[in-house]
């Protein structure tokens, strides 16, 4: 899938080589994030050493060949990994360090909306804000990808899971996930305070959350479609003796994605075997229309994924 001045195109590109350290895996799935939508228009784009025109940051698949040097993966292992880009393809090529292996129990296609998600909720909630049994953590924009993730491991870990959802014919389902009050955003003062308010939307909620943190709450911030740019009264900051962070996976090193990769297989990867956790799919769509896939994500009012597919 190529991004030809702002268009999505279904193109042919040579194959995919695997270098020293590199896999080429056939692609089964991979998951639309909101990262693909402001690349495509030209507002996010990949980091070096990536396609700068095929969008895709996460999959899951086939390996179809190692490059020297590697050691873990074998052809026809069944993998899923987080990407610069290239994903949404029918072959990709990645460093062996970003894969993890696609539990049995697990299916490819909600496998391909795994990594992703998963990743950046455990980053946020378990590594950043070192969320813990007992606390009480306020998840906005709980329907969508990583929300449904942050509020199935915020659950797992036996946090209070307050989540915030504007449609409210998707409470149901978002409480089914795990989350113990699911609210409308304007409603989160009766539910305060909060150890942990990790930011989905942007700007309103992190504006909305601060009156009402515990002492030592840790908020951390990881979507901004709603508003980059908040207000900040640092005497509420202050008095709280709170923490306000940010954190993104697309540009960290190979290094760095390959020790997130591993700690998400040493936790959420478990549970997903288990079926403790799952990857909510709203549509699936052939690779070929990601036009389509696009503007269903663009639309909203989805709980959990929109994947796409190769036959």
């Amino acid at each position: 899938m190529t991004i030809v001045d702002g268009d999505l195109v279904w193109a042919e590109r040579p194959d995919p080589t695997a270098g020293p350290g590199e896999v080429v895996v056939a692609v089964r799935a991979a998951g639309v994030n909101g990262a693909d939508l402001l690349q495509r228009k030209g507002f996010y784009p990949a980091p070096p050493g990536w396609p700068a025109d095929i969008p895709g940051m996460e999959f899951s698949g086939t390996v179809l060949a190692a490059g020297p040097g590697t050691e873990r993966f074998s052809v026809g292992d069944l993998v899923m990994a987080i990407c610069g880009g290239g994903g949404q393809a029918e072959q990709v090529v990645v460093p062996e360090s970003a894969l993890m292996p696609v539990p049995d129990s697990v299916d490819l296609v909600p496998a391909g909306g795994f990594p992703e998600v998963f990743s950046t909720a455990q980053d946020a909630l378990i590594t950043q804000a070192r969320l813990h049994a007992g606390d009480r953590v306020l998840i906005s924009g709980a329907a969508g990808g990583v929300g449904t993730a942050a509020v199935q491991l915020a659950h797992a870990v036996g946090a209070h899971v307050v989540a915030t959802v504007r449609n409210p014919d998707l409470h149901g389902e978002v409480r089914a996930l795990g989350a113990d009050d699911v609210i409308t955003p304007d409603g989160i003062a009766d539910f305060a305070p909060f150890d942990v308010s990790l930011e989905l939307v942007g700007a309103p909620g992190v504006e909305a959350a601060l009156p009402h943190l515990a002492t030592g709450a840790r908020v951390v911030v990881i979507g901004v479609g709603a508003g980059a740019k908040a207000e900040v009264n640092l005497l509420v900051l202050m008095g709280a003796r709170a923490t306000i962070g940010g954190s993104t996976l697309r540009s960290r090193t190979t290094e760095e994605k390959a020790e997130v990769a591993r700690l998400v297989e040493g936790s959420s990867l478990g549970l997903l075997a288990e079926g403790a956790v799952t990857v909510p799919v709203a549509a699936t769509f052939p690779m070929a229309d990601a036009t389509a896939a696009y503007e269903r994500f663009a639309a909203g009012g989805k709980l959990g994924k929109i994947i796409l597919v190769n036959s």
